[in-house]
């Protein structure tokens, strides 16, 4: 098969020809697509950490007002938790105390942190809490609002979800998963992006990027790793860490500039590196850890300051291979590792330490539990004493609770908890927060009180050294209900609603009136025969009884008759039913019975016929087109016939129904003489010499309302004795016109 496209020779490519083909990115379009996922395995990803500098102190600068450069402590009890740099400047750490500060720095500021006061219900900054432990506990709600406030900022800064995912590591840094909109920002800056793969093949290498030199602007950027060169050209990680130093850069800035606080960031492929980038340059700078500068950078980190390899499990590692730099550990096996630390520890180590870290940025990090506690030097002695600190310890825990979202039903906690020490001894006691309650100072409060009473009922609590009340058990909250006042109607709309319902009743009232006066009229004018009187259609087609019925005008298919419209009256279908369906009753005595058959077996002859006139006068209403009287008879003779079991002349229309009426009558016989058999012996048994005048009464059938009598499981009264009605399987009063 030949081309259409003329035969070109080529040339052979020179290295140093300037029409050589340019190299294809390593990356690939799936690489790409999983950058827009924000996925962890993406080698494209980018992670930013932010970080408050000095966050305590920082806030106690911009509260007090003072300048940035003067050097400022933060001083809690005897001790200092954060100092800020200027101060730094003179040698001061965070282990130096109050007294070691002044004398190295003789103009610092030691502002002691907030607290609160025994007895009181909020907390306040005050000048003698350093030399009253005794009456004071240590508030952090300062610097948790102003976190809050910092969050919120940075949410603000960055676009709207998806392309955000942002997690609060603490209360002065946050993760930033940064790939998402980063992706965005590519295929807008390079639009060849777009394209689809090449055969539609995800494996396909991306394009090399068309810039060859990457501005960084004031960014610190970690020197490369010794096989690689800054000659080579970028590659779409280094672009993609170039537009994440851009947002960064910005989020900072804002935060600059509307809070008045200084923060630094590390930006890399995963957080591990991001968070160690953070504290590479401060204060207020950013870290770039491009993808081929991971190994320059950790060989010059102790891996004890990574995070999850400190502590024992770092003393531990430290031990077995003699070593605490990540370059002399970056020597020893994979095997080795797993032999020495385990399958799952080992393999931890050697990815760890070569800057492989696959954990997401979550949006949230979920609290587990919440604690407030305080040990009493000296000891407190008394009920009250308690009452007070619990107060206190309630209300420190609320201010975090709010933070976690119990206000607006995000989260809240399922289970309090109490801690009591006395003497090395300690007692703990909890209970559940009833899920129905909201939560507030006072709920809590209420609950460790209670909780506190059962731990001093058991005696021997005096003094006590030490008191904590915790939250714990969080589960999601439930959203979306609606509160039942948002299912009225109030204000302008109610008026107009009860306006209208006015206007509607009248008008309503006013058509009834009418219609009644028209059927007054209408009573007083004589009625012509019903033969030659017209249905008259009013719009109210297919109503009643008349529905269950075909319409016809066929000569093939004549209709019966009209009977005498005397029998034709407003309650004609309730009285056919009641007639052919009689309800089940008590049974009465044999003299009665036979009785109350003779009258019920004419008064069934009788509405039998009835309802035979009556349902041949509603087909005849609805399809009667033949005024001759005599082929009407005719037609009346060959469409009934006589029942053998009564002697009726019966319509073949309804003959099932009559049938079912016969078999009803036989079952319902049968259970009156079990009925009077079960009577008769029980009477006999109880009473011998009893006579007949205790039979059971008679109770009237004729005339009851729709849905009313003795039915299952009900109980029929006598003049002297109750008889419990049981209806035979298969059979059911069946209710018409209901």
């Amino acid at each position: 098969m030949s081309s259409s496209q003329p035969f070109i020779t080529s040339s052979p490519l020179s290295a140093t020809s300037g029409t050589a083909r340019r190299r294809r990115s390593r990356f690939t379009y799936r690489h790409l697509s999983q950058l827009s996922a924000s996925s962890p395995t993406s080698p494209l990803r980018v992670i930013a950490h932010i970080d408050l500098d000095a966050f305590y102190a920082q806030c106690e600068t911009v509260r007090l007002g003072i300048p940035e450069d003067q050097p400022l402590a933060v001083q809690q009890w005897g001790g200092l938790i954060a100092i800020n740099y200027p101060a730094r400047a003179f040698g001061l750490t965070r282990f130096a105390t109050a007294v070691e500060a002044k004398k190295a720095c003789p103009h610092i500021i030691t502002q002691h942190v907030a607290t609160w006061k025994e007895g009181q219900e909020k907390w306040a900054y005050y000048d003698d809490a350093a030399e009253n432990i005794a009456t004071h506990k240590v508030s952090l709600d300062p610097y948790r609002l102003q976190s809050r406030k910092i969050l919120a900022l940075i949410k603000d800064v960055l676009p709207p979800s998806p392309l955000q995912r942002v997690e609060k590591a603490s209360i002065d840094e946050v993760f930033l998963d940064l790939s998402a909109q980063i992706h965005s920002i590519l295929l807008e800056r390079y639009p060849e992006l777009k394209a689809p793969a090449p055969y539609d093949d995800p494996a396909e290498n991306l394009p090399r990027p068309p810039t060859t030199a990457l501005d960084w602007d004031t960014d610190a950027v970690v020197d490369l790793d010794e096989t690689e060169t800054e000659d080579d050209d970028p590659d779409w990680d280094d672009i993609a860490m170039l537009i994440g130093s851009e947002i960064v850069r910005g989020v900072r800035a804002a935060i600059r500039e509307q809070l008045r606080y200084t923060c630094s960031a590390g930006i890399a492929q995963n957080k591990m590196l991001a968070k160690l980038g953070s504290a590479h340059k401060k204060p207020n700078q950013q870290t770039i850890v491009r993808n081929r500068a991971v190994q320059q950078f950790m060989s010059g980190f102790k891996f004890t300051k990574i995070r999850n390899l400190g502590g024992k499990f770092g003393d531990e590692v430290v031990s077995i291979f003699g070593t605490e730099t990540v370059k002399d550990l970056l020597s020893v096996p994979l095997d080795q590792m797993k032999r020495k630390l385990g399958d799952d520890h080992g393999t931890w180590v050697y990815q760890i330490i070569r800057g492989i870290d696959s954990s997401e940025v979550n949006a949230r990090t979920q609290i587990k539990s919440m604690l407030s506690a305080k040990s009493f030097r000296p000891t407190i002695n008394t009920m009250e004493q308690a009452e007070r600190w619990l107060r206190i310890f309630a209300a420190d825990i609320f201010s975090r609770l709010v933070e976690e979202g119990v206000l607006d039903h995000r989260r809240r906690p399922k289970t309090i908890n109490l801690h009591h020490r006395h003497r090395g001894q300690t007692k703990a006691r909890q209970m559940a927060i009833p899920s129905g309650r909201a939560i507030d100072e006072g709920v809590l409060f209420e609950l460790a009180k209670g909780l506190l009473i059962q731990i001093i009922a058991e005696g021997d609590v005096w003094p006590c050294a030490n008191l904590s009340l915790s939250v714990a058990g969080f589960e999601d909250g439930i959203t979306g209900n609606r509160k039942i006042g948002s299912f009225l109607v109030t204000g302008e709309e109610a008026l107009a609603l009860k306006a209208s319902n006015s206007t509607t009743t009248n008008s309503t009232l006013a058509s009834t009136r009418s219609e009644q006066q028209q059927q007054q009229h209408h009573q007083h004018q004589p009625e012509p025969p019903l033969s030659k009187r017209r249905r008259i259609d009013d719009g109210r087609t297919n109503m009643g009884i008349q529905k269950f019925f075909k319409k016809s005008n066929s000569v093939e298919e004549p209709l019966l008759p009209a009977r005498s419209p005397d029998d034709v009256d407003h309650q004609r279908v309730e009285d056919v039913n009641a007639d052919l369906f009689p309800p089940v009753t008590a049974y009465p005595s044999t003299d009665e019975a036979q009785q109350h058959e003779h009258e019920h077996g004419d008064q069934q002859q009788h509405n039998e016929s009835r309802r035979i006139s009556l349902i041949s006068a509603d087909l005849d209403n609805e399809n009667n087109n033949n005024d001759n009287d005599a082929e009407a008879d005719q037609f009346s003779l060959d469409t009934t016939y006589p029942c053998p079991q009564c002697r009726q002349l019966i319509s073949r229309l309804t003959k099932d129904e009559h049938d079912d009426w016969h078999l009803a009558k036989m079952l319902q016989r049968q259970e009156h003489d079990r009925a009077e058999q079960q009577h008769l012996r029980g009477r006999s048994i109880a009473n011998p010499s009893s006579t007949d005048s205790s039979a059971t009464q008679v109770i009237p059938v004729k005339k009851q309302a729709a849905g009313v009598g003795v039915g299952v499981g009900t109980s029929a009264t006598t003049s002297h004795a109750k008889v419990k009605v049981k209806v035979e399987k298969g059979q059911r009063r069946l209710m018409f016109g209901k």
